[in-house]
């Protein structure tokens, strides 16, 4: 089998394979992308092992992988703002830029939305793939691939921080440690946050979590919300301004609103099972919001700056990498639960 375009697909439910893909033209609008890195992300783990995250089935094969950096190799008909050579950070969702979330914004609504590794619409983990060129950020010299990668989580992290309204000196409290809950902690250190606290049930995710910049740490011992909560007061001395939670798991969105200030916004991150039971008087009486997040929306040129100027350092993040023929080797390292981010890269 040759491997001009070698390309992670996912036919089924535990079946991925890499195979050798037809290698597109661009289209109107589009460039050609020579891949460079591309990051695991826990959704492209999900549809892995378990063929659906919801009401988005695997019903087809699909390419896996949203979280990428690649070089224009190709331009088509009309692009003008990137040129062969470029190298670029990849905003994985494509809207119709027509409806009226898109008209006004709000695009990561659109009811169209082409989002990467989001069944039917193919990822981009290959040597090659098109994209809409106005999706593609041009890195500067001095920002690497891999960090161009993390872009896309960074996104998440400069949204649900941007959703909340984390501002100079707001005490916020996140919970959970894994790489969203991580991306969160350096977003709002970089948006002035005085205190950022940070739970998990992982005693090592929580000393790496503190290398990153979180001030204070709370290991979760009991799946009693109320004992978290009041954990993480004693530590503050008072109740967070805002949490972001991050792991989904229904103690710690109970934690989550019992532990924030009244007056104060809650921001649900994390997705868990469908339908979760929660202190909803407690939270209506003391005007605590509670807020979701869809992806991330006008994220990427924030991001990019974060990172260019030296404002955030997300290089730590990365503590495995693979090339793109080990793909499968790298995938179940990530099941594991291995590590931070796994990176894989797709350079022939």
């Amino acid at each position: 089998m040759g491997d001009t375009n070698l390309t992670a697909i996912l036919y089924k439910q535990g079946d991925l394979r890499l195979e050798d893909a037809k290698v597109k033209e661009p289209g109107p609008g589009q460039v050609q992308l020579s891949m460079r890195d591309v990051g695991i992300c826990g959704s492209d783990v999900h549809y892995w092992t378990h063929g659906a995250i919801g009401d988005f089935i695997v019903k087809a094969p699909m390419i896996l992988g949203h979280e990428a950096s690649a070089v224009v190799t190709k331009l088509g008909a009309g692009v003008t703002s990137l040129k062969v050579g470029d190298r670029v950070a990849i905003e994985p969702g494509v809207p119709c830029k027509c409806c009226k979330f898109c008209k006004k914004g709000r695009y990561n609504l659109c009811p169209d939305m082409s989002f990467c590794a989001t069944p039917p619409i193919d990822g981009n983990l290959s040597r090659f793939y098109c994209h809409d060129a106005d999706f593609c950020y041009k890195l500067p010299d001095h920002v690497s691939n891999e960090e161009g990668a993390l872009l896309e989580p960074l996104s998440v992290g400069v949204h649900a921080c941007t959703r909340a309204g984390v501002t100079l000196g707001s005490r916020v409290l996140i919970c959970g440690a894994g790489p969203i809950g991580l991306v969160n902690i350096v977003t709002a250190k970089a948006k002035g946050a005085a205190d950022v606290i940070i739970t998990d049930i992982d005693a090592s995710r929580l000393e790496f979590a503190k290398s990153l910049g979180a001030d204070h740490t709370v290991l979760v011992t009991s799946r009693d919300p109320l004992d978290t909560a009041n954990k993480v007061e004693a530590i503050l001395g008072d109740k967070a301004d805002i949490t972001i939670e991050c792991s989904g798991a229904p103690p710690s969105i109970r934690t989550a609103i019992f532990a924030t200030a009244p007056g104060g916004c809650v921001v649900l991150v994390g997705l868990g099972p469908a339908d979760v039971e929660l202190p909803i008087v407690n939270a209506a009486v003391r005007e605590v919001d509670i807020r979701g997040i869809f992806r991330y929306v006008n994220c990427y040129p924030t991001a990019l700056a974060m990172i260019a100027s030296g404002k955030v350092n997300v290089k730590p993040l990365v503590t495995h990498r693979f090339k793109l023929e080990q793909t499968l080797e790298a995938f179940e390292l990530a099941k594991q639960g291995k590590g931070v981010k796994i990176m894989i890269n797709c350079e022939k």
